[in-house]
Formats: C-alpha cells, structure tokens, sequence
C-alpha cells in the first residue's frame, strides 16, 4: 500500500482535476465520492490533503465515518508538528481533552440564546396578565443572560482564534459587533429594571423604550445565531 508524506500528501485537495484525499490515524482515505467534499473543503474549515487525526477527535461524529470510503494508502510516521501559536500547556490539555477545541464555544452559546429568548418571552406574558411573578421570572433570566453572554463571547474569541486563525470571516465580522451590542443592552436593561421596578407598569416613554430594547434582544440573538450555525453548518446550495 503506498505511503504518503505529509507534503506528499497535500497534492490531493480535489484542485485541478486531483481526487480529494485525507488521512486519519495513518491512513489515508479516498473522500472524492462524498457531496461534502466536492470542493475540497468540509464545512468552509477543514481542507483535504491533510492529517485530520486531531479534528476528528472534536468532530460532532466519529472517525468510523471514514470507513465508508476506500483506503488508498497509509501515512509515514513521522513527528507531530507543534502549533507555534498554542502554549505548550494549552496544547497539552488539548492532547488529553480534545473537546476543549471544538466544543466549548457551542456548548455555552446555548445559554445566552435562551436566556434573551426567555426574557422577551416572560416580559411580553407579564404585559399581556399583569401576573408579577412572569416579570421576576424576566429579570432573572435577564440577569442569567448577562453572565452567559459574557461567558459565550469569551468561549468564541478562544474558538475564533484556535480554530479559524483569528480569520476576519464575514461571519466573525457580523457576530462581533452585534454580540457585543447585546451584551451592552442586556446589562443596561438589567441595571435599570433593578433601579426602576415599575419601569413596565407605564407603556409610555421609558416603559417603551424598555420593551422595544427587550425585543431587540431576541431579534439581535437570532441573527448571532443563524450566523454562527451557517460557520458550523454551511448550506451547501448544489446539495440535496
């Protein structure tokens, strides 16, 4: 079976008429057949003609996807090139709990997307039955989505800049400055409902203004999310 080098292998990414080739714990797999990797590209981040032993371990699906696909050749041995930009502690850790790459962004996004949800939701049951316990039950969740998104921002820059180099990606461009204009009106929102309780109790002038801005916390967390799902899950227009 043929061995491939690293460089070798890089001739395979499906450009010029070349087939699309990956390798994976040593071997090297023929993925020409699958839509996903018509372009040579999988999901706009990972490229073909490359060692993906190590995104694979932070793939939402296991390696033995790969064996749908024919094996064309194994890898030579050879030592692990370090990321210069990661510490050596950090790479480590990332050795041990190769999650930490991938997941730690999409596992905590949820929060703050339900929580800006949660409190248009209770703040709008609140107006409609005048029930005081569905506005409490806003400024918590309100409060909860100030810390998460704090957390979620943090998770994303860490993500951002491990696995997309720190790219200026359309996406990124969007999701930056609307998320952190979210955090901002959050936190302003959550301020000012513990200085003025009643601020609902009036639907006039600032009571408005405090509905209009608890809207926007919905529309603006809507936007933030399709954007990062479509980094994640690309939608691929030529596909069925």
């Amino acid at each position: 079976m043929k061995e491939f080098s690293i460089a070798e292998l890089a001739h395979y990414n499906g450009e010029n008429g070349k087939p699309v080739y990956i390798s994976h714990d040593g071997k090297v797999y023929d993925v020409s057949g699958s839509k996903m990797w018509k372009t040579g590209t999988h999901l706009k981040r990972h490229r073909s003609g490359q060692d993906l032993t190590t995104d694979i371990q932070g793939a939402p699906h296991t390696p033995e996807v790969l064996q749908r696909f024919p094996q064309v050749g194994v890898l030579k041995k050879t030592e692990d090139a370090a990321d210069s930009r990661v510490p050596a502690a950090l790479a480590a850790l990332l050795k041990h709990f190769p999650f930490l790459r991938r997941h730690p962004h999409p596992m905590t996004v949820h929060f703050p997307i339900v929580f800006m949800f949660s409190t248009t939701v209770f703040t709008l049951l609140y107006l409609a039955t005048g029930d005081k316990s569905f506005d409490t039950t806003a400024l918590h969740c309100l409060g909860a989505g100030v810390f998460f998104n704090g957390l979620a921002i943090a998770t994303g820059f860490y993500t951002w800049w491990l696995n997309y180099m720190a790219k200026p990606l359309r996406p990124v461009r969007i999701k930056i400055p609307l998320t952190l204009a979210m955090l901002l009106t959050s936190f302003v929102l959550f301020v000012w409902r513990l200085s003025v309780p009643d601020i609902l109790d009036s639907l006039s002038g600032a009571g408005l203004l405090y509905i209009l801005l608890v809207l926007s916390l919905s529309a603006m967390v809507t936007v933030i999310g399709w954007y990062g799902a479509s980094m994640t899950f690309p939608v691929a227009k030529d596909l069925n």
